[in-house]
């Protein structure tokens, strides 16, 4: 086929083709000896089609023409290396674009949210942030940006951090060692956060401080890192916490062993089956008797389906040894925390009972 229907076809330019053959990436299969005139094979279409994918995710073209020409194994690793050098770089460019905001700034000290512990700062936005959306899944949600934040609170002597991807929420309230210097209620870029999270971990004493466009951390020795503030409106997570009905049953489990239990099964879902003798966990389908954990259980016998990604982080974030859920019924969400320190909160959704799909 002439390169003009080629390109149709492939969806390259003809100014492409004409650089791929030079590079030798794609040679045409006929050239006019008298016109000069390119002609290609049907059997070229997918190596033109895979050329055109890899440029479009910024491939140098020595990586595509190893990649082109490797098996599928070698081939599949060349991408993930590039794809990793590319977050790689973005990270790194977020890095510096923090710091460079915060020059810009100034050194004039914002709002004060609060002054907290470094370690214990660092601890809270690691466990609340494990209940943010990807943000893949937000891309096809308009104005959902909002959920791969940290909802940040702070008054009356207490900060407060919210997550939420609408299927777990999780809340944790710190007391800071100087308190706000008045309410201030913000949403925070949870990629800021994590990249900030180590320098946070390692000052014994952070400030955070209301800023344009975000907050700023401010660290005795190191350099003020800055975390963008993400537009839309945060859930109404407060409302939804005071309509929340009292608990029909509550199961204090020892958190290793629900943990493990959790790491070995092997399905998406898995059943819950509290009883006075304890929690039993097994699949969905109930064709195998499960295990069933040591467990304090008050009220009424329960069954209740979780997806595993939703109720294994939920645990594994709980403060203390023994997590305790109170649980409303098959379809309301149950509350999940530490038996013993109520300042981490975590609220999973079930999954329907006639769930299918």
């Amino acid at each position: 086929m002439p390169i003009g229907a080629f390109a149709r076809r492939t969806g390259l330019t003809s100014s492409a083709l004409r650089f791929y053959a030079d590079s030798g990436l794609l040679p045409p299969a006929e050239v006019d000896p008298a016109t000069g005139y390119r002609s290609y094979d049907a059997d070229q279409l997918e190596r033109a089609i895979a050329l055109r994918r890899l440029r479009e995710i910024a491939m140098p073209l020595a990586a595509v023409e190893a990649v082109l020409d490797a098996g599928p194994d070698e081939a599949a690793r060349l991408l993930d290396e590039h794809v990793a050098r590319i977050e790689g770089d973005a990270a790194a460019a977020r890095r510096k674009a923090a710091v460079i905001r915060s020059a810009l700034g100034g050194s004039a000290p914002g709002l004060l949210i609060a002054a907290l512990k470094g370690p214990v700062l660092a601890d809270a936005v690691d466990q609340v942030l494990t209940a943010t959306a990807t943000a893949t899944a937000t891309a096809r949600e308009p104005g959902a940006a909002v959920l791969t934040g940290l909802h940040v609170e702070a008054g009356d002597g207490a900060i407060a951090l919210t997550a939420t991807d609408r299927y777990r929420l999780s809340t944790r309230t710190l007391v800071p060692v100087r308190p706000a210097d008045r309410t201030w209620a913000g949403t925070v870029d949870g990629d800021d956060l994590r990249a900030a999270a180590a320098e946070v971990r390692r000052s014994a004493l952070v400030r955070v401080e209301a800023v344009p466009y975000g907050i700023r951390l401010r660290m005795p020795g190191r350099e003020d890192r800055h975390c963008r503030a993400l537009p839309g409106e945060f859930p109404d997570h407060r409302l939804m916490l005071a309509s929340l009905d009292g608990a029909t049953t509550r199961a204090t489990i020892p958190k290793d062993l629900l943990l493990r239990a959790l790491e070995e099964h092997p399905g998406e879902r898995v059943a819950l089956h509290v009883t006075a003798r304890g929690v039993n966990l097994r699949s969905p389908d109930d064709e195998h008797p499960g295990i069933t954990l040591p467990a304090t259980v008050t009220g009424e016998d329960l069954r209740v389906l979780f997806g595993t990604t939703t109720l294994y982080p939920a645990v594994s974030t709980a403060i203390g040894p023994d997590v305790m859920l109170d649980l409303r019924g098959c379809d309301r969400p149950v509350t999940i925390r530490s038996a013993d320190r109520g300042d981490l909160t975590t609220l999973a959704m079930p999954v329907a009972p006639d769930h299918s799909s």
